[in-house]
């Protein structure tokens, strides 16, 4: 950990259990000369404590912070895709420290621009569900291409560290984050004689553009989810998807690698 990194900010929800549990981590910090800020804006390395919910908070509300690392604990042994350190073994993250067996690993952000107006970060997926009880139509164009005319519950577009998430659950492929790309899974497509879907979840490259339009018949009212966060967007035309030129930079262990943690987490 660069000498130059000392200002730490740590993320919770507080309460006197959680203000107990992480006290100490907090004073075995100041005892190894970092500084505890309360502003995140003045911190280098952000910790975030409670699991990967807790991580993809703390990135949102910190806003994707560009100059800074962030670093996830969890509270317990339970499986963390993002979090390498638990709160119950706080000690052993000083040791990896300065035994020089952590490293900083970059992951992509999704773009995600509405009606060209507002625009969105996303570090596992963006999701467009409709809000009302009825199939949501989309006009799915990679780049130029006019490709598929989606009728179904909504479509969630994922990152590569995201597909474990969401886009596992509807039989999405799990992808390796050194592959710069996102992808494409359906959610209860409705194929018949009249729609025509790929039926199959697609994987874009990092240059490519995709763009949902969405169908104005009464649903336009969709949800977009963004994480574990959901928007409802008044008037949603169309949406503007891409990888971003973004990255977060996380502190992981060296010897706990993406496919270590999807081995343990789902085999």
């Amino acid at each position: 950990m660069s000498n130059q990194r000392r200002n730490l900010y740590f993320y919770y929800t507080p309460s006197k259990e959680k203000d107990e549990k992480v006290q100490p981590l907090k004073q075995l910090a100041v005892d190894n000369n970092f500084t505890i800020v309360e502003d995140y804006n003045d911190a280098n390395i952000i910790i975030s404590v409670g699991g990967d919910g807790a991580f993809l908070q703390s990135v949102r509300k910190t806003g994707f912070r560009q100059d800074c690392l962030y670093l996830g604990v969890k509270e317990s042994d339970e499986a963390g895709l993002y979090c390498d350190f638990s709160l119950d073994n706080y000690e052993q993250m000083v040791t990896y420290m300065m035994n020089d067996e952590i490293e900083v690993r970059r992951f992509p952000l999704i773009e995600a621009k509405v009606n060209n107006e507002s625009t969105f970060l996303c570090l596992n997926e963006c999701s467009v569900r409709s809000s009302l009880i009825k199939t949501i139509d989309i006009d799915v164009h990679i780049d130029d291409l006019h490709f598929e005319h989606f009728r179904g519950d909504g479509l969630i577009i994922s990152t590569p560290t995201g597909s474990t998430g969401y886009n596992k659950s509807t039989k999405g492929a799990v992808v390796d984050p050194l592959l710069p790309s996102m992808q494409v899974s359906e959610l209860a497509s409705l194929n018949n004689n009249r729609f025509r879907t790929l039926d199959s979840s697609f994987i874009l490259g990092k240059e490519r553009k995709l763009r949902l339009d969405v169908r104005q018949d009464g649903n336009d009212f969709p949800i977009i989810g963004m994480d574990n966060e959901a928007y409802s967007i008044r008037n949603i035309r169309y949406i503007d998807i891409s990888l971003s030129d973004k990255l977060v930079k996380t502190v992981k262990l060296k010897s706990n690698s993406f496919w270590h943690r999807v081995q343990r987490t789902f085999l």
